[in-house]
C-alpha cells in the first residue's frame, strides 16, 4: 500500500509538471527582431503625427515575459523564471509602432513635436496608445496564443489644448507555434505587427 501510494503521488506530480509550459533553462532576452523590409512606396502626403511613449501600468512597465494558464487559473499572470523582453513591451511597441505609421506619414516624439512647435509650426494630432494586455495565454497545456489589448486616443492639437478626434480599442490574438516562451514571443510579435496595420488603416480613415 505504501509503494503504491507512492507511485500515485509521483504519477500527480509528473501530470502537474505537464500542465505547465516548457520553461528556458537558461536567462535569455527577446524582442521583436528586425523589421521586414517595406516594398511599397513611402507617403509624404499626410501630416505628422506625434506619437508620445505608450503609456502601461503594473507589471506591463518592466521587461517580464508574461503568461496564463487559461485552463487553470485566467486571472493570475505568470512571469517566465528565466525569459524576458529586451525592453518594456510599450517601448518594444511603440518602435514597430513607428515603423510601420512612418509609411504613412512623419512619426514624431514629444521633442519634435516640440520643435515644429517652437519654429511656428502647426503641432501635429497626437495619438496616445494605452496597453492594457500583452501575454501568452494558454488554452490548454499544448494550446496557446498571443494576446494583445490596447486603447488608442487620437487628439487635435488646439489653442485650447487637446480636442478629442476619436478612439478605439483593438484587441488582436495570434496562435503560438509552439508552447514555451520563444512561440510566445513569436505569438506577441504577429500580433504586434498585425494590430501596427490596424491602427495605421484606422488612421487613414477620412
Amino acid at each position: 500500500m505504501r509503494w503504491g501510494a507512492c507511485v500515485l503521488l509521483l504519477a500527480t506530480a509528473l501530470a502537474g509538471c505537464k500542465a505547465l509550459p516548457d520553461k528556458p533553462q537558461h536567462q535569455t532576452m527577446y524582442d521583436f527582431g528586425p523589421t521586414a523590409p517595406y516594398e511599397g512606396t513611402v507617403s509624404a502626403q499626410r501630416p505628422a503625427l506625434l506619437l508620445p511613449d505608450v503609456e502601461a501600468s503594473g507589471i506591463l512597465e518592466t521587461s517580464a515575459l508574461l503568461y496564463r494558464l487559461g485552463y487553470q487559473d485566467p486571472h493570475q499572470l505568470l512571469p517566465y523564471a528565466f525569459a524576458r523582453w529586451s525592453a518594456p513591451p510599450g517601448q518594444l511597441l511603440r518602435q514597430r509602432l513607428r515603423d510601420v505609421l512612418g509609411r504613412d506619414r512623419p512619426v514624431l516624439d514629444n521633442a519634435g513635436g516640440a520643435a515644429l512647435t517652437r519654429r511656428g509650426a502647426t503641432p501635429p494630432p497626437v495619438l496616445r496608445v494605452e496597453l492594457e494586455e500583452f501575454s501568452q495565454l494558454f488554452d490548454g497545456p499544448g494550446d496557446s496564443k498571443g494576446v494583445l489589448r490596447l486603447r488608442c486616443t487620437l487628439l487635435e492639437n488646439t489653442a485650447g489644448g487637446e480636442r478629442l478626434v476619436a478612439q478605439r480599442s483593438f484587441d488582436v490574438q495570434r496562435p503560438a507555434p509552439s508552447a514555451d516562451a520563444a512561440g510566445g514571443v513569436r505569438a506577441l510579435t504577429a500580433a504586434t505587427e498585425a494590430a501596427a496595420q490596424e491602427i495605421a488603416a484606422w488612421l487613414r480613415q477620412p
